[in-house]
C-alpha cells in the first residue's frame, strides 16, 4: 500500500466527487422545478384575467416599489398577502372593492409619508390586477411574509 495519495487517486476522487455533486445539483434542481409546478403554484386558477393582471403589474412597474413574495423593492408594502389582509378569504367582494378603492384613492397626500402615484386603470385592468393579487395569495409561499402586515 502506498504511503500517500497518488496522482491517479487524487484525480479519481476529484472526478468522482465532481460527478456526484453535479448529479445531486441536477436532481435538486429537477425536484425544485417539479415542486413549483405541481405543488406550490395554483395552475388551475391561472386564468386569462390573472395573466392580464400580471401584465398590468409589469407595465406599471409595481415591483419598483412593492415586493411580492419577497421579490422586488421594499419601499412599499409586500403584496403577496394583500388579499388576506383585506379579508378576501372571508368576504371576496368587500376585498375587491377595498383594494380598488385604495388604489383609486392614491396618492393620499399625507405630509412626510411615502406616496403611491395615481394610476388611471380601466375597470378591466383594475379587476385583472386584483385577480393577480388574489392568485398570488393562493401560492404556497411557505409562510412568507413573516409578519401579516407585509
Amino acid at each position: 500500500m502506498a504511503d500517500g495519495l497518488t496522482k491517479s487517486a487524487a484525480r479519481n476522487i476529484f472526478y468522482g466527487g465532481s460527478l456526484f455533486f453535479f448529479l445531486l445539483f441536477a436532481a435538486l434542481t429537477a425536484h425544485s422545478h417539479w415542486y413549483m409546478v405541481n405543488t406550490s403554484t395554483d395552475s388551475e386558477g391561472l386564468t386569462e384575467s390573472v395573466k392580464h393582471g400580471k401584465e398590468v403589474w409589469e407595465k406599471n412597474m409595481c415591483i419598483n416599489c412593492h415586493s411580492i413574495m419577497g421579490e422586488g423593492a421594499y419601499f412599499a408594502p409586500e403584496l403577496g398577502n394583500v388579499w388576506e389582509r383585506y379579508g378576501g378569504h372571508q368576504n371576496p367582494e368587500a376585498a375587491r372593492a377595498g383594494l380598488a378603492a385604495w388604489i383609486r384613492a392614491q396618492p393620499l397626500g399625507g405630509e412626510g409619508r411615502r406616496q403611491m402615484p395615481a394610476y388611471d386603470f380601466s375597470e378591466e385592468e383594475m379587476q385583472a390586477l386584483i385577480d393577480f393579487l388574489e392568485w398570488t395569495d393562493g401560492i404556497d409561499d411557505q409562510d412568507w411574509p413573516p409578519h401579516p402586515a407585509g
